[in-house]
């Protein structure tokens, strides 16, 4: 039987410099369709600076009220989304994995000023389509060191002079409530190269338990055998956990600069993992523990730290179709949207699911209302 304990040179060793060599490609894309994930980032040296200007705040904002900016893009009346009907043909690339979100995007900025840290596009399916993801994030810019990937600004190819976060699309409305969003939100942040995976993009065998995948403890089954466990229960996902049902973990937090270094746990990662027939369980060459000080040694501390980092988010979301939308998926989805950016318990029909901010343990905050100073 191998050992399962390595020094930690040899073990970084092992784990770092093939990881090294297969970063430039998760730039691009990594992708699964059964695990509720597509990430898909896109580097641009395009760049343009915000000129700062601002309209005069109104002390009493307008919230309510249809604006149609066109006929076939339209704020609705509660200013929680905006319905953007597409042609048959563009609508259809959405649901063959081939939707063209630079043009939603660079479409919300003609009305819309650059506040936006993120975009999410939702389409109306009432059933998954057959071979798409279930979610897709394009990461368009990256602001924050320590974390495994260069800083690279592309956001001028969507439109925004240099706020936007990412674009999340998503092929059903119900997603917001169930998942995958908070596991898209997650991939502006993680897992690109700050530890080692075999699952792109994601933490795979490790002990990050939580939104992209990963157990939170394992047990030793003897001759190189593991059982992951996630909640006390047998069983976890290399991919995602659970769409909304789980919190962001600890390595998470750390990553969307809520947390400090301090705080940030030690972290069990597996050497070659294989897949077992049984839920949770796998085969490794080896385990190797990785600490805090090794994961800051290797990436550096995070910059922006938990003192400086932002904590509070603006998002506007675009519900694509090919016809528009009733007043009752309106009023549905509004409430769906509600319930996720709401800094409180969600309603009753939300079950055991998190919303954003309970999901950051109260640490963050996700704003989707529309005001009249965000419309030019």
């Amino acid at each position: 039987m191998k050992s399962t304990s390595l020094s930690l040179t040899e073990s970084l060793a092992k784990i770092f410099f093939p990881i090294f060599l297969f970063s430039m490609a998760l730039l691009i894309s990594a992708c699964s369709t059964d695990n509720e994930d597509i990430d898909n980032s896109e580097i641009s040296d395009d760049t343009e600076i915000n000129d700062g200007t601002d309209n005069d705040v109104d002390e009493n904002p307008d919230t309510s009220g249809a604006i149609v900016f066109e006929e076939n893009f339209v704020l609705e009346d509660n200013r929680r989304l905006v319905n953007f009907v597409l042609s048959n043909s563009e609508y259809n690339k959405f649901l063959e994995g081939e939707g063209d979100v630079k043009m939603v995007s660079q479409k919300v900025y003609e009305y819309f000023h650059d506040d936006l840290d993120f975009i999410f596009i939702l389409s109306v399916e009432e059933q998954q389509p057959d071979g798409l993801y279930y979610g897709r994030s394009y990461k368009v810019k990256n602001d924050v060191q320590g974390l495994g990937m260069s800083l690279y600004e592309g956001t001028a190819e969507y439109g925004s002079l240099g706020t936007l976060k990412s674009v999340i699309h998503m092929p059903r409305t119900e997603y917001i409530v169930n998942g995958p969003f908070l596991h898209e939100i997650a991939h502006y942040w993680s897992n690109h190269n700050f530890i080692p995976t075999t699952i792109g993009g994601h933490w795979g065998y490790s002990s990050a338990g939580g939104q992209l995948g990963g157990f939170d403890e394992l047990i030793d089954l003897g001759n190189n055998t593991y059982q992951g466990k996630l909640n006390g229960k047998d069983g976890f996902g290399p991919n995602a956990n659970g769409g909304n049902s789980v919190p962001y973990s600890n390595i998470e937090l750390y990553a969307m600069g809520l947390i400090s270094s301090e705080e940030l746990e030690s972290i069990q990662v597996a050497e070659n993992p294989e897949r077992g027939s049984t839920f949770g369980q796998f085969t490794a060459d080896a385990i190797t523990t990785l600490t805090n000080a090794d994961l800051i040694a290797q990436h550096g501390e995070r910059i922006p730290s938990v003192q400086n980092s932002q904590k509070s988010f603006k998002a506007l979301a675009v519900i694509i179709s090919p016809t528009k939308i009733s007043e009752d998926e309106i009023d549905t989805i509004s409430r769906h949207l509600e319930n996720f950016a709401r800094q409180g318990t969600p309603d009753g029909y939300w079950g055991n699911t998190y919303n954003f901010w309970m999901a950051t343990g109260e640490r963050a905050s996700l704003d989707i209302q529309v005001l009249d100073e965000d419309l030019k």
